[in-house]
């Protein structure tokens, strides 16, 4: 099971394919974002974990979506200007994605099926949706936009010091 999410192929902003099995043994912070939500400030603490975190093992990842009030309505460029200005946001950053109905990128379609939200749901309610995925199990646990990231080191320390 963890082999298929691995697998996923993504494009960074840049255009570059990274799979998820390119950040083997990394815990990974999976984040849907938009750079005009009332979330967005939790980019500095998702910065914060990356900082925190990287050289113990975790992989924080952001993929912008526009799904939502189109609060990302930018191209990769103004997003990548606007993350690093704002937030100084050096952890991987992707192109824009769906995360919600048939052009769902798979990999967020695979994170919903591992992880689904309130009452069995899949669907992704807003931007900042988190997801942390073990990196040995491939088990994902799923946060709430409104779960600001410092309240996940709890669960990332037990992922990073095993």
């Amino acid at each position: 099971m963890a082999d298929a999410l691995f697998d996923i192929s993504c494009l960074t902003l840049t255009g570059q394919h990274k799979r998820l099995g390119d950040y083997a043994g990394k815990a990974l912070l999976v984040v849907n974002t938009a750079s005009q939500c009332g979330f967005t400030p939790q980019y500095a603490g998702l910065e914060h974990l990356w900082q925190q975190y990287q050289n113990r093992g975790l992989v924080v990842l952001g993929f912008p979506c526009n799904q939502f009030g189109h609060q990302e309505p930018g191209d990769n460029f103004a997003i990548s200007q606007f993350c690093e200005r704002n937030f100084g946001v050096s952890f991987p950053l992707f192109r824009k994605v769906d995360v919600n109905g048939e052009l769902a990128h798979p990999l967020f379609s695979e994170l919903k099926k591992r992880a689904p939200g309130l009452l069995g749901s899949e669907r992704i309610k807003w931007n900042f949706t988190k997801f942390l995925v073990d990196p040995a199990s491939g088990q994902v646990t799923r946060y709430a936009p409104t779960t600001k990231p410092r309240a996940l080191e709890r669960d990332i320390d037990r992922l990073v010091s095993r």
